[in-house]
């Protein structure tokens, strides 16, 4: 079992907060860590997986929630958001710590009524599936707190290595995934993985029974990750209403399978764009869609600049899911396309711009957009960093780093 580094911020959750809830896509481990409490913690565990637990929460929500007793761990909570209500007045009632764990497959807190039923009492963490770190058992360390202002020259990331680069990108973070050994079995798992969420948690979610316009939806998301999200121009290339196409996005979107990513604004008056870009969050996952391989991947080739840009957003998500400096994520991007394709921003308003390269080569011209965004906001900037398939960490400037991508499976 992969140690993961939420697992701390979860139990402090559970010492002094009624209600958790552990949010993510299905098979990033959700059910996984939430056994290895119930084993160690005195948890009871029920699934709504289970026929006959799923039936008891929707008979009679009340009765179920009631009945329950002692801390429990519910698992796939979407598919009954009738116990939502109950949880809250049982809660009412008794504000101990730690009563209910809930994991969620799908963003419950985007479902009608739930949003506002349980505020105050409930703490929302999210499981992405497994970071780099994670994979290679590196130690606890936040590497999106590093990069916002940490020490960049005192630790000695070693040298990106094209191979690992690419078994990385392909892989992705989802456990089952990343633990085949060739190719043709990860794709194997891929294609049951969506098979599985269409068949079962869309359907759920939204009663559908015409799901084969979500999958080709899906396939021509992946190839626009990284880009900006033009509704329109989907709607056109898909051939779907944008009544329809909204309805489907937002669906992929409450499935954790598409992340919205806006863009960052602070001066209504400056010439921003207000679009937000759209990535799939795991790069194995969008390797899959997108067709790319590793016969495709010969050396002397570029690496794919929206695969490896959508590899770095999962890395960042997923520290950003344990930050201690509160870090929030956006895009910037002028109406003259002057583009940093990540900003992080503290609760201070500090800023900090991360660019990213398929090339394992960088020069002055990398930071031009990151120069524009500290003559802008010269206030608020810390530091621009290019995250590049090369091998050293290199200072362009006193603020204007080149980071090797290995820093996030680098060893602390």
């Amino acid at each position: 079992m992969y140690k993961r580094h939420i697992s701390t911020l979860l139990l402090d959750a559970l010492a002094d907060t009624p209600v958790v809830l552990l949010n993510g896509a299905r098979q990033t481990g959700k059910s996984t860590l939430a056994q290895s409490l119930a084993t160690s913690n005195a948890y009871r565990y029920l699934t709504m997986d289970d026929r006959v637990v799923l039936a008891a929460a929707k008979d009679d929500p009340a009765g179920f929630i009631a009945g329950l007793g002692g801390p429990v761990i519910l698992d796939e909570v979407q598919r009954a958001p009738e116990i939502f209500l109950p949880i809250k007045a049982e809660v009412d009632r008794d504000r101990r710590p730690g009563r209910f764990l809930l994991t969620g497959s799908a963003n419950v807190l985007l479902l009608p009524r739930i949003a506002d039923s349980l505020a105050g009492r409930m703490e929302v963490l999210s499981l992405w599936p497994l970071s780099s770190a994670e994979m290679t058992d590196s130690p606890f360390f936040n590497r999106a707190d590093w990069l916002f202002d940490g020490e960049i020259q005192a630790w000695p990331i070693p040298a990106c290595e094209r191979e690992q680069l690419i078994l990385t990108l392909l892989s992705g973070g989802f456990p089952e995934a990343a633990g085949r050994a060739t190719q043709r079995r990860r794709a194997a798992w891929f294609e049951s993985y969506l098979h599985a969420i269409l068949q079962r948690d869309i359907r759920d979610l939204a009663n559908l029974e015409q799901l084969t316009e979500i999958p080709n939806l899906l396939q021509l998301l992946a190839l626009r990750s990284g880009g900006l999200l033009n509704f329109a121009e989907v709607s056109r290339t898909s051939r779907l209403s944008q009544t329809t196409l909204k309805r489907y996005f937002s669906l992929l979107e409450m499935l954790f399978l598409i992340v919205r990513l806006p863009s960052w604004e602070r001066n209504r008056t400056k010439r921003m764009v207000k679009a937000p870009k759209v990535f799939l969050p795991d790069s194995g996952l969008l390797a899959h869609l997108a067709g790319v391989t590793e016969e495709a991947l010969v050396p002397g080739t570029g690496l794919p600049g929206g695969l490896v840009e959508t590899y770095v957003l999962g890395e960042l998500l997923k520290h950003l899911a344990f930050s201690e400096k509160g870090l929030t994520l956006s895009h910037y991007r002028t109406q003259t396309n002057i583009e940093v394709d990540f900003v992080l921003e503290n609760r201070l308003g500090k800023l900090t711009g991360i660019e990213v390269k398929a090339s394992s080569s960088v020069s002055g011209k990398d930071f031009k957009a990151m120069r524009h965004l500290k003559e802008t906001e010269p206030q608020s900037f810390q530091r621009g960093i290019v995250l590049y398939a090369g091998r050293e960490v290199v200072a362009f400037d006193v603020d204007m780093f080149a980071v090797p991508l290995s820093v996030w499976w680098a060893s602390q």
